[in-house]
Formats: C-alpha cells, structure tokens, sequence
C-alpha cells in the first residue's frame, strides 16, 4: 500500500471531497491539518507542491495536486495504481 499524505484545512470543501475519495478507497492517509497551522507548515506544503491552495496531495512521495487532480486519476484508473490497489480490492 502506498504512503498518502494530504495538506487539508477543516473549512475546505475540496478538502473534505479527497477525503472521502480515499476514505471510500478504503486508504489510509497521513493528514497534515493547516486550519492553525504554524507558517513552517505551511511553507513545507508550498515548498513540496508549488502550490499555495489545499488540499495538496503526495502519494508515496509523489505530488498527485489538489481534489481535481485526484478526481481526474480516479476516473482514469490510475489512482488505483499509484495506491498499489487491485481492483476489488478490499484493505
């Protein structure tokens, strides 16, 4: 199983969305809250991902981008692959 991490804030909606995405996945991610973040949190986030919005998402180490990005892996079938999924498969 791949290592996930996603940078969320609790007041995001697309946020929430990739969360339910790898929740129904049934993938287990490492959630790096910024709601009260402090500013070397935040800027490790932008260093990793060239990006200043949330959620931004690595998989196994890898930056995948936001709720779009993730959404557009999904309907491909390649997020099941970067995951190290089967199809069908239950975890």
């Amino acid at each position: 199983m791949a290592i996930t991490e996603i940078y969320y804030t609790s007041w995001c909606p697309y946020c929430h969305q990739a969360k339910k995405l790898l929740d129904r996945k049934g993938v287990k991610y490492d959630g790096i809250d910024l709601t009260h973040a402090e500013p070397d949190q935040i800027q490790e986030m932008r260093e990793r991902s060239g990006r200043t919005s949330v959620p931004q998402i690595f998989i196994d180490g890898r930056h995948v981008g936001g709720f779009d990005d993730l959404s557009i892996l999904e309907r491909s079938g390649e997020l099941d692959t970067l995951l190290n999924l089967e199809i069908g498969e239950e975890l």
